[in-house]
């Protein structure tokens, strides 16, 4: 009745707030850009958001997708790019995925996870190698929508990172933010079987945070490990009302001095968001938990990536992007001026950038792009026939602001503080974003397949295999 009325007054232009409490509930929602554009959106198109899976890109079954967690991944023709439908798998699936669907070890099942402001608000499910059919679909039963962004996957189970970043309608219409971080709320991990319900959901407390990004997980033992980038606060949704945008993310960005060993934890309030690689070990016969931090607080990393081979089993090695501090504060944006490999193996012996190192964390290598630039969507493609698990390369985009080159750097993975193996200058500038990925294809015979009409002299000169982003405009 009020979505009715609220049309019909606003289509007459007749919508009038007169008296004192109404005065002051439509300043806080002239205030409010969110719920002014949601609500306008719900009444034009109706829902919130139209089109907009613009955070990762993957494929499944030799299909790929667009994908971002308030939208239903679109399937995209990878060589024009072209948006052809969004995919629903055949009507069993109506809510978005999660930006990380994983591929299950051993039967290359794509694990999915979609969450939603309203009930159920997380559900987990399963669909066949095919992309066909849906195998299984679970409600987790959460009292709280956890705008969780990766899900994990190992040989039997999935992983589910549930921290206090909410969104909750409830607060929003009362005109407090969609997002928030609840920075005393509770967190935890969950472990469910691979086809499980909430009933068999193993729960670990864990100490809060906000984990967006995951590098792995994996079974050792009675342990499941989880590897990601973890950080004690969340930059989503950013300021409060009235807070200065730029300022508070210039503050946000700076660098976090090293803290003591004891006192990886111990950061300014101002810094809590700076993400570093993590650790939790969760023992599925005693119920213990351990963490610990995995690098130092030199640099922020993010964006974490191994090669996928790998995923949901025993891995040796990751990549992630390097936040540049002194570049990021001054923009008020993150920029990330390089990439590091971890080795999850190895022990730190002082192979690092700077002299300020916490004892007892593994080894990190560097490979940073130069002054003024700045990369985006790393992605490790492994070589074909390769025996060992880094056998390949790191490419990822760069763009110097200096020179306004954009270029494609081709990094040798065992090589990888060394100058990239190739450099591919692009002929225009490409945005900074968010996640990356690589798809080998067959040309010009699998040009061919996808754009029929293609002129065959141009799929010709295509002769390596393509690398894509979804960023946002």
């Amino acid at each position: 009745m009020l979505c009715i009325l609220a049309k019909a007054l606003m289509g007459a232009g007749l919508l009038f707030i007169t008296t004192d409490p109404l005065k002051q509930k439509h300043s806080s929602w002239k205030n409010n850009g969110t719920s002014r554009c949601f609500f306008l959106n719900m009444l034009r198109f109706g829902k919130i958001n139209k089109q907009i899976s613009n955070t990762n890109v993957f494929e499944h079954a030799g299909e790929f997708y667009s994908i971002a967690e308030n939208h239903e991944p679109q399937e995209i023709n990878i060589v024009t790019l072209e948006t052809l439908h969004d995919w629903d798998v055949n009507g069993a699936w109506n809510r978005p995925f999660s930006s990380h669907p994983k591929k299950a070890p051993g039967t290359g099942e794509l694990v999915i996870m979609g969450i939603n402001a309203t009930k159920p608000f997380v559900e987990v499910g399963v669909i066949s190698a095919d992309g066909k059919k849906l195998l299984h679909r679970a409600d987790l039963k959460l009292n709280r929508c956890s705008l969780c962004h990766e899900i994990g996957v190992t040989e039997r189970y999935n992983v589910f990172m549930d921290h206090p970043l909410s969104i909750d309608l409830n607060r929003l219409v009362c005109g407090g933010q969609l997002v928030k971080y609840e920075k005393e709320g509770d967190a935890r991990i969950g472990i469910m079987p691979r086809y499980g319900d909430e009933d068999s959901i193993q729960w670990f407390k864990v100490k809060p945070n906000c984990t967006f990004h995951l590098f792995n997980c994996f079974e050792n033992g009675d342990e499941v490990v989880i590897w990601g980038c973890r950080a004690l606060d969340s930059l989503i949704p950013g300021p409060d009302q009235g807070k200065n945008k730029f300022d508070w993310f210039s503050e946000k960005f700076r660098s976090v001095k090293s803290t003591a060993e004891g006192s990886a934890d111990a950061v300014p309030e101002e810094q809590l968001v700076f993400p570093r690689p993590y650790e939790w070990r969760m023992n599925m016969r005693t119920g213990d938990i351990k963490e610990r931090n995995l690098a130092g607080t030199e640099f922020p990393m993010d964006f974490p990536l191994i090669n996928g081979d790998f995923t949901g089993v025993k891995n040796k090695y990751g990549y992630c992007q390097v936040r540049d501090c002194i570049a990021s504060s001054a923009s008020g944006m993150a920029k990330y001026g390089g990439l590091a490999k971890l080795y999850f193996e190895e022990q730190n012996t002082g192979f690092s950038l700077g002299e300020n190192q916490e004892k007892g964390l593994i080894k990190v290598e560097y490979h940073m792009f130069g002054k003024n630039t700045f990369g985006t969507g790393a992605a490790f493609v492994p070589k074909e026939g390769g025996a060992e698990e880094d056998d390949g390369w790191v490419i990822t985009f760069a763009h110097n602001e200096d020179t306004n080159i954009s270029q494609v750097l081709v990094i040798e993975a065992k090589n990888f503080s060394s100058e990239p193996v190739a450099k591919i200058t692009l002929p225009f500038r490409v945005p900074y974003g968010f996640h990356g990925a690589f798809a080998p294809m067959q040309l010009p015979n699998e040009t061919m397949r996808i754009v029929p009409s293609l002129n065959p002299k141009i799929s010709e000169s295509i002769s390596w295999p393509l690398a894509s982003a979804v960023r946002p405009q």
